[in-house]
């Protein structure tokens, strides 16, 4: 894990047991992390798995430069992914966020025997227009779709404070230097809008660590880490 003395969170309202650097990469298998952070620690947390269910069942066979630096990523069973977020639940404080990223299969496939065991509760979706298109035997794909969960008790007002968030959010992936980079400036977006300075934003499989470069500009406090940082 990359830690100096310096940079290591002296705040014993965040780590239970290892401490982490804030607002850095660690490397670090993201349920290890999640077990050392104390109940109700977090006001918003992004999570985007990296499942291979929708190419498995396409079968698409040559899938691509992008799809193929995807498939080498280490892939999350269904049970991983639960685990995930059986701690994201437990980590979230009261009323917190957590931002789910799937794609149209796992959409349609639906996702609530993932969150069946958690406070986990969907309040709303966006819909990630990528402006390019992707793959897909019918319609091919051109979109993400980011799930808005709340821990309980769900609520709005006071919570999500900024009203100009279009539930079709189009944003060009430009020169992605990673296989799942997500929409920046609907990252900075939300995490204005349901965080507040001195919060902590959490991702616990970062991959480009986009989600910390959005918080650094929000002036929020960053915890994640991924297997391979970028």
């Amino acid at each position: 894990m990359i830690v100096t003395a310096e940079k290591i969170s002296n705040d014993n309202d965040i780590f239970t047991g290892a401490k982490y650097a804030l607002n850095e990469k660690n490397t670090e298998d993201g349920l290890i992390l999640l077990q050392n952070i104390h109940d109700n620690a977090i006001a918003a947390c992004f999570f985007d798995p990296q499942y291979r269910g929708v190419m498995d069942k396409m079968n698409y066979g040559n899938e691509g430069e992008r799809q193929k630096k995807r498939a080498i990523l280490t892939q999350m069973s269904e049970d991983t992914i639960k685990e995930f977020l059986k701690h994201i639940s437990r980590v979230l404080r009261p009323s917190g966020h957590l931002f789910l990223w799937v794609d149209k299969f796992h959409l349609c496939e639906g996702v609530m025997p993932w969150i069946a065991h958690t406070s986990l509760e969907i309040v709303d979706m966006i819909t990630w227009d990528k402006g390019r298109i992707g793959m897909g035997y019918r319609s091919r794909r051109r979109s993400e779709y980011l799930i808005c969960l709340q821990k309980s008790p769900k609520r709005a007002k006071g919570v999500w404070t900024r009203h100009n968030i279009p539930d079709v959010w189009s944003e060009k992936q430009i020169a992605p230097n990673h296989p799942h980079q997500k929409p920046f400036e609907l990252q900075k977006a939300l995490i204005e809008s349901v965080t507040k300075t001195g919060d902590y934003v959490l991702d616990p499989a970062a991959g480009s660590f986009s989600v910390m470069y959005a918080a650094r500009d929000m002036g929020r406090d960053f915890i994640g880490c991924d297997l391979s940082p970028a």
